[in-house]
């Protein structure tokens, strides 16, 4: 209804009638207009406090309680079902005479107990146990929150004019076939919160223009075949938490041909197929969600030509057959199949749908199968969005961060240890090599941040093809290869370290051929494991294509069990054991460490270098830690199919997981005493030459030599080899 239409209409006419005059789709599109501001500020599942931006469950709606600080939660809850309050301003701006008119009773009969207006009567909450006694001329009757137990044959036949019958919340128990006989111009009927368990069949016979029919809240677990027998002029049909243990088929629709709108919301349904729905091919509206349905065969919507929102949230169903919408394909404009647990959705599902609006799921990922779609929830999984591959600004900014990081100071390092000369070539060479594994990962998030600006704006439009796009699983596979080389790395240096120490007298270090051998096979391993994914994708699916990020971290419902496997075998298996084997020998070389300078006699001295020592693998042990132990939690989370946030996942991919990569140069090589002094040597160096050059022009050889500077002094690491057993690369 425009809203041209709403001022047009004389201020002198009474709210019900103008209620009565409204079509149910006039009606509802006002609702929808009036609701659909608010609604774009919340999430799925709640609802804004008016005009406030504060949201709250849809459950708090209506409860009794004013949980809103502007009470408008308990707004619209009237017997309209809230419509009426939409005409509130109208009325409230009314002239006196106006408002004197509505407030004066047409009716010769009515309880003094009750309120009458015009030709309408209200009696709420005033313990009436039977349908009082009223004048014909009734059009509107509220008899809501009595004690009214039966509605005996032909109770209601004298008032043929009644138009809107509200029963609600009574104690209503039995109905008998002939209660409704006479009421040939009711359009609203509410039934709503009794305990109604059966429905006599023909009923509802004499309802011809019955419109709206509410059920809802009744034990009633099964209906007849003919309960609706002359409902013609059915619009609405509600019968939610019902308790329905299935519908009445194979013609249910039959007797309401004008049927284009019906709620089935919590019951027990289990079965739904095409021989229960084929005769309601007016529906517009088919609200299933918080049943017990588990699985929904190809052509059960076969015959529902307009349907328009169809909504089967919160069931059982494990498959979708890829037809199941196909015939929807020019009406459907809202879906929502969130909270199933659906083993697998593919993308031609939803790829015929071109009137599709509105798409809901349980898992944001899939809203990529739907690029079409203006709308779908939810709109992120904490890493990607919507519009975006990565969610928000703060990881967009630290992923380029991280990505400099990581590799400056790789190279660097790189750089430098090729410039500087090496106490021990053979680590250092493990050095260098590390630095090229952990340089990889700043190569990977580099290119993550590069399709992040690509896809700004229009991510899910392309989110479909880029997790499926070489790109994707190239990227994903430097991530990986990086990662597991750069532990295996770790771990050879740790032992390395651990003989060295521990067993300071043994002939267990490895020469040059060794270590070349070691180096080989680790980045031979660490290839093999991060390829072996590519290899069959009928084995392991999609592996690196899970997420926008393409780090195959977290385990969802349709990962394939052979790569839940083997993710689960690298994250948890192979990484779990290096991080053990470097925690118990950081101890085992601390301790020994500490014994052995025991006898020292300086026992300052002795303190503060165990003090150091301490810190130094501290500082390891704790980076490894960080990096390592989210990864291990997450990983058995997503197993245990605990709901983790987004934002986790997302901090997890971006900023713990290298950060092992940005602080190996600092640990193993920038806060090294040894590496320390050579670079002050060569600095020192590169002074005294620049001073040589310089005082040449200018001063005379005796002057060149006394005020040269002095470069050389005796290393610390030197000072303290007879005190620590230690290799002094180790310092």
């Amino acid at each position: 209804m425009s809203a041209g239409k709403l001022v047009r209409l004389r201020m002198d006419v009474p709210v019900i009638m103008l209620l009565i005059h409204l079509t149910h789709t006039e009606i509802r599109a006002l609702v929808a207009s009036s609701r659909v501001e608010g609604e774009d500020r919340c999430p799925l599942g709640q609802f804004p406090c008016g005009n406030l931006s504060e949201c709250l469950p849809q459950v708090l709606q209506c409860n009794g309680h004013k949980d809103c600080p502007n009470g408008a939660d308990e707004r619209r809850c009237g017997d309209n079902i809230g419509w009426a309050d939409l005409f509130g301003p109208t009325l409230q701006n009314a002239s006196p005479v106006d408002q004197y008119f509505l407030n004066e009773c047409f009716l010769q009969e009515y309880p003094e107990s009750c309120d009458c207006i015009q030709t309408d009567v209200e009696c709420v909450e005033v313990n009436l146990k039977d349908v009082p006694a009223l004048s014909p001329n009734v059009t509107w009757l509220s008899l809501r929150s009595n004690d009214i137990r039966v509605l005996s044959d032909f109770v209601f036949f004298e008032y043929s004019a009644l138009q809107r019958l509200f029963l609600q919340n009574n104690s209503l128990q039995f109905i008998s076939t002939h209660a409704f006989s006479g009421l040939h111009n009711l359009k609203r009927l509410f039934l709503s919160e009794n305990s109604i368990s059966s429905l006599s069949p023909g009923v509802f016979k004499d309802l011809r223009r019955l419109e709206w029919l509410i059920l809802d809240h009744n034990p009633l677990t099964s209906l007849s075949q003919d309960t609706f027998i002359g409902l013609q002029s059915l619009v609405y049909l509600s019968m939610v938490d019902a308790s329905l243990q299935q519908l009445p088929h194979p013609s249910f629709c039959e007797h309401m041909p004008a049927l284009d709108w019906l709620d089935l919301e919590g019951n027990h349904i289990q079965t739904l197929n095409f021989s229960i729905l084929k005769s309601c091919s007016k529906l517009e509206v088919l609200l299933l969600m918080e049943n017990r349905i588990r699985r929904v065969p190809e052509n059960t919507f076969q015959s529902l030509w307009k349907l328009a929102e169809l909504n089967l949230s919160s069931n059982r169903i494990k498959e979708l057959p890829k037809n199941t919408f196909k015939s929807l394909s020019k009406s459907l404009l809202k879906l929502n199949i969130s909270h199933n647990p659906l083993l697998r959705i593919h993308p031609s599902h939803f790829s015929h749908l071109a009137q599709l609006q509105s798409l809901y799921f349980q898992k944001f990922q899939y809203c990529s199968y739907a690029p079409h779609v203006r709308s779908c929830k939810p709109n992120t999984d904490g890493i990607s969005s919507f519009e975006d591959l990565l969610a928000n600004v703060v990881l967009r900014v630290c992923v380029w961060v991280m990505a400099f990081i990581t590799c400056f100071g790789n190279l660097l390092v790189i750089g430098m240890r090729s410039l500087i000369r090496a106490e021990n070539n053979l680590h250092a060479a493990c050095i260098k090599v590390l630095c090229c594994a952990d340089c990889l990962m700043g190569v990977y998030l580099f290119f993550v941040g590069v399709f992040d600006v690509k896809f700004r704006g229009q991510y899910n439009r392309n989110a479909l093809l880029w997790m499926e796009s070489v790109e994707c699983r190239t990227i994903g596979f430097l991530a990986m290869l990086s990662s597991e080389v750069s532990v295996l790395l770790l771990t050879y240096l740790t032992l390395e370290k651990f003989l060295v120490i521990v067993f300071p007298f043994s002939n267990l270090r490895p020469g040059k051929l060794q270590t070349g051998v070691v180096l080989a096979s680790i980045w031979l391993l660490g290839f093999i494991i991060a390829a072996v994914p590519l290899m069959n994708e009928e084995v392991f699916g999609n592996y690196y294509g899970r997420n926008g990020v393409c780090f195959p971290l977290h385990s969802d419902r349709q990962e394939k069990p052979t790569a839940k496997g083997y993710s689960t075998g690298i994250f948890l298996g192979l990484n779990v054991v290096a991080f053990l084997v470097i925690v118990f020998s950081y101890s085992s070389m601390f301790y020994s460490i500490y014994k052995t300078g025991i006898n020292a006699t300086d026992l300052r001295s002795r303190l503060h270098r165990d003090v150091a020592v301490a810190n130094r693998f501290f500082f390891i042990v704790f980076s490894d830690a960080l990096c390592w132990i989210p990864i291990f939690l997450v990983k058995i989370l997503s197993l245990l199919k605990v709901e983790i946030p987004g934002t986790i996942s997302s901090w997890v991919v971006i900023f713990i997981l290298p950060i092992n990569s940005a602080l190996n140069p600092i640990l193993y090589t920038l806060t090294t005493s040894f590496f320390r002094e050579q670079v002050e040597l060569l600095l020192c160096r590169w002074q005294r030459r620049h001073l040589l050059k310089k005082d040449r022009k200018s001063l005379t050889s005796s002057t060149i030599f006394t005020e040269r500077p002095t470069c050389y002094q005796k290393p610390a690491f030197l000072q303290r080899v007879s005190l620590s057993g230690a290799d002094p690369r180790y310092a």
